[in-house]
């Protein structure tokens, strides 16, 4: 007995020390309820995030399958349990979740679950989630709960630092998104005033040309080749600038379906066969997500734009707590080491800055006739 109080208390430090280490809230609320599944020792949980529309806006689960919660189907309503975790704001503590008056049923998939313990997440008055425990893994005698009040009480501190990690969380995405509301102002007016620019430009040169065709044809020539040039220069200004806005569906469908997405259009686009696998890829924390994305992006833009390539193929994979993606194409190669030196970089710069950024590798191996692949590894949250 005397190893419990300080096996208890190391368990909740490593719970709310892993909650402290996450900023974005979808992190955080997966923080949450693998800490209190496993400091509870229970086999399933869940962490449920009202909407003002008697839904969820976020319903996080731990011990349930990726196909098991394909299964069971939409988001939960607010009924139930569920209901009164949120609306009385009151723990619950049951024996047999299934025997209160106020349960519902669930869906034919969901999981069958028994004794129950499920509390409030609060932000002062406001109950901003509740956390649900199910199924804890012990003897139970007939009619007994297998939660008690000590696991109630472990929860409820548990709660408390939880409200704190999600506040924080959500704050901080406030902030971001004034920050990229601010910084997508600024691309706005350097996109404005660059690209302006060099249209102007361009349609002087145009029309020079256009006056020196009949009477000096080498000239004019020379002009045609400037417009070239100045339609390159406003196509890297206009990419640059786009290139630096995090895509809507990254947020929403998560890197691999949005990555699928990605390589689906330029397979339609492109002659050369565009293939994507995701193989026991997991969910990472959103700025490395981002940056593993822009790597693929830009490998992407190169060997389908300069390779020549007949096939480019994109895998994301898991490795240890991390992931690594890889970009392959069996195109024309080149010499890194030339390139370099040439003072060209295809982008190469732009990628390693991204993935040392998330604290990342990137290597790039490639040849000439030889084919190129660049792989980058993250290491997870």
């Amino acid at each position: 007995m005397s190893q419990g109080p300080r096996s208890g208390l190391a368990a909740v430090s490593s719970a709310l020390l892993a909650m402290s280490r996450h900023l974005e809230v979808r992190d955080v609320l997966k923080t949450i309820v693998a800490s209190a599944r496993e400091l509870l020792d229970a086999q399933y949980a869940a962490l449920g995030v009202p909407d003002d529309h008697g839904g969820f806006a976020q319903f996080v689960v731990d011990g349930v399958s990726d196909a098991q919660w394909k299964a069971i189907g939409p988001l939960p309503r607010q009924h139930g349990i569920l209901a009164a975790m949120l609306h009385e704001a009151t723990p619950e503590r049951l024996a047999d979740v299934r025997k209160d008056p106020r349960f519902e049923g669930w869906p034919s998939a969901h999981p069958d679950m028994v004794d129950f313990l499920g509390l409030p997440i609060r932000d002062g008055d406001e109950v901003i989630g509740a956390l649900f425990l199910a199924n804890k893994n012990c003897p139970k005698p007939e009619g007994s709960c297998g939660f008690t009040e000590e696991d109630e009480e472990l929860l409820g501190i548990l709660a408390q630092h939880a409200a704190i990690a999600l506040t924080n969380a959500r704050l901080y995405e406030r902030s971001r998104e004034l920050t990229i509301a601010e910084e997508r102002s600024r691309l706005a007016h350097e996109l404005h005033d660059a690209v302006s620019q060099k249209l102007f430009s361009l349609r002087l040169t145009a029309q020079a040309a256009a006056a020196l065709v009949d009477r000096d044809p080498t000239r004019a020539k020379d002009e045609m080749q400037q417009v070239a040039t100045l339609a390159a220069e406003a196509t890297d200004e206009l990419r640059a600038a786009v290139v630096e806005l995090r895509p809507a569906a990254l947020d929403e469908d998560g890197l691999t379906a949005t990555l699928r997405t990605h390589v689906q259009v330029l397979d339609r686009a492109h002659t050369a066969r565009v293939t994507f696998a995701a193989r026991s890829f997991r969910a990472l924390p959103a700025a490395q997500e981002e940056a593993m994305l822009r790597v693929a992006q830009e490998a992407l833009h190169n060997a389908l734009r300069h390779s020549g390539a007949a096939h480019v193929d994109v895998t994301v994979d898991r490795r240890g707590s991390g992931a690594v993606l890889r970009v392959t194409d069996d195109g024309s190669g080149f010499d890194p080491q030339s390139i370099r030196r040439a003072g060209r970089h295809l982008g190469l710069v732009s990628m390693r800055d991204r993935t040392s950024g998330v604290g990342g590798t990137l290597t790039v191996e490639s040849a000439p006739g030889k084919g190129t692949t660049i792989e980058m590894e993250v290491p997870g949250g």
